[in-house]
């Protein structure tokens, strides 16, 4: 695709960026066969090549509207449409230069930048979250009426799982605790926890570190998302020295995050080679279940049908591999068929709060689908997914790990013993 970015950002970083990205785009259109908004709403300009049109322009110096914030908004950022591009087009990468250089010039209500503002001043940082979350819990009596349709924003309260007691296991990994996860799904770490230790592998959580950065990185706050990172990489450095083997992620949203922070930091020469090593350290928990002998787990599953929704991030972002499926059949459960597993579920981080009509909608959609072979239960491996799915699914939803843990079938833990 030829471009005629405008001089004011041609030699800009972004611009230079933007530039390469729109280059490689051929205008082909298989994007559109995998774009779950397209499919929904049949309008271009809410499918992958419309957007990189609606970008193209406003870097060319036609002024945006909020029609083109609108949809830009839209996009779920799930990436589906980069695994069927024939020609590598990097689109999340534009998608976020696209909507800073929109919301730049385009205010919007103030409604929206309340709500915007407190995404990324409240549920990034984890004590702050954890309070806001435990008011909420508090009040939950009484959001009755029009207030009703917030109990499903509040995770319901789980039974805490103690981590496991110290061992002297010589194999070290680190584990991203976030800053949704500890608060709504404390139990999900604790879980990998207990199935490292009987690997002979010890999982550390580094208390500084927070948020992955992707909430901010896509409400157009990249420097905030910066900080993120940067905050990370010093949390976990000093066990990187130590000889830590992995960054496991256990939320597969903040995995693509961290795959990338190589690329977010490639011109800070304080972090870039720190940046680079975190991202070759980050591993999916499956995909560091999938290199072990895992044949002690038994047949703990028992033949259970479950079904399994892999998120976008999972399934899309290049730094990430998902052994979810395969893990879970070893451990003999019975995966049912899911079809078009390849949509999103609609919570896409913030995408649930922020665009709710069109996150219900795919949300419905993706029910139907995992409840179409009758599961006893759907599992995932990101906590948005379980949050969005489980609030309105007519049967259980968790992190695909407890079900490797005897807590998941209600037998007593052996490492809590």
């Amino acid at each position: 695709m030829q471009t005629s970015i405008i001089d004011a950002l041609r030699d800009t970083e972004d611009g230079r960026e933007a530039d390469r990205i729109l280059r490689a785009c051929t205008h082909c259109g298989f994007c559109t066969a995998t774009c779950p908004t397209y499919q929904a709403l049949g309008d271009e300009r809410d499918g992958p090549r419309g957007r990189i049109y609606l970008i193209k322009q406003v870097l060319e110096g036609e002024t945006p509207s909020h029609k083109t914030q609108r949809h830009l908004d839209r996009c779920l950022t799930c990436r589906a449409c980069e695994t069927t591009c024939p020609s590598g087009v990097e689109y999340a990468k534009l998608a976020d230069i696209g909507r800073d250089l929109v919301d730049r010039q385009v205010e919007r209500p103030l409604g929206e930048r309340g709500l915007r503002w407190a995404l990324s001043h409240v549920v990034a940082y984890r004590r702050r979250f954890a309070v806001v979350n435990a008011l909420g819990q508090f009040a939950r009596p009484l959001l009755v009426g029009r207030l009703a349709p917030l109990r499903q924003k509040l995770p319901p309260r789980r039974p805490r799982v103690d981590w496991p007691r110290a061992t002297d296991a010589k194999r070290l990994m680190l584990v991203h605790d976030g800053c949704v996860q500890p608060v709504a799904t404390p139990n999900t770490n604790a879980h990998a926890a207990h199935i490292l230790a009987r690997l002979n592998i010890r999982l550390v959580a580094p208390a500084a570190a927070g948020c992955c950065g992707a909430l901010s990185q896509h409400l157009s706050h990249r420097e905030q998302a910066r900080d993120f990172a940067r905050a990370n990489i010093d949390a976990w450095w000093p066990y990187i020295e130590q000889g830590a083997e992995a960054i496991v992620i256990t939320a597969s949203g903040c995995g693509a995050s961290i795959t990338e922070y190589g690329y977010m930091l490639r011109n800070d020469a304080a972090y870039a080679e720190k940046a680079a090593r975190v991202s070759a350290l980050a591993r999916d928990l499956s995909d560091v279940l999938a290199a072990e002998d895992l044949s002690a787990l038994g047949d703990i599953g028992g033949g259970r049908r479950v079904a399994y929704h892999p998120p976008c991030t999972l399934q899309n972002a290049p730094g990430l591999h998902d052994h979810v499926g395969a893990v879970l059949a070893q451990a003999g459960y019975q995966l049912t068929h899911v079809a078009d597993a390849h949509l999103c579920c609609g919570s896409a981080g913030t995408y649930s709060i922020l665009q709710p009509e069109m996150a219900n909608r795919l949300r419905s959609d993706k029910l139907r689908s995992l409840d179409a072979d009758e599961p006893e239960m759907i599992v995932t491996a990101n906590v948005g997914c379980q949050l969005h799915l489980e609030a309105a699914a007519g049967r259980p939803v968790r992190h695909w790990i407890e079900l490797l843990t005897p807590e998941a079938l209600g037998a007593p833990s052996r490492q809590a013993a």
